[in-house]
């Protein structure tokens, strides 16, 4: 298994669309209890379940885990202090992501009431 403070050796996600609760273990060097643990306690994790439950992770998933992995291990923040740094950080994505729509939306009605005032 990995040591907590070597994030940037972990392997690299390979390019499959779903790994198996297994695979996402060794591909974050955190076991399989602690992957099902943190399912309850991060609502932005949320793999998809089959037959017999059985969990399916997408690569999105892998990502939040590795980062997850950081805040814990690495950056030394509590449980419930990376979900709330998780959280802001959606925030922050859902706000830069409505700004740039807000920026293209105004772009192309000025270009509308240009043709119009032709």
């Amino acid at each position: 298994m990995l040591e907590a403070s070597h994030n940037n050796e972990l392997p690299p996600i390979p390019g499959k669309r779903y790994f198996t609760i297994g695979e996402v273990s060794e591909l974050c060097g955190v076991k399989p209890h602690v992957l099902r643990y943190w399912e309850q306690e991060f609502p932005q994790l949320k793999p998809v379940k089959r037959r017999g439950n059985r969990r399916y992770y997408q690569r999105g998933d892998v990502l939040i885990i590795r980062q997850i992995r950081s805040l814990l291990y690495e950056q030394g923040f509590t449980i419930g202090g990376a979900r709330q740094r998780l959280s802001s950080e959606e925030a922050r994505e859902d706000l830069t992501q409505s700004q740039q729509i807000i920026r293209q939306v105004r772009t192309e009605l000025e270009e509308v009431l240009q043709l119009l005032r032709r």
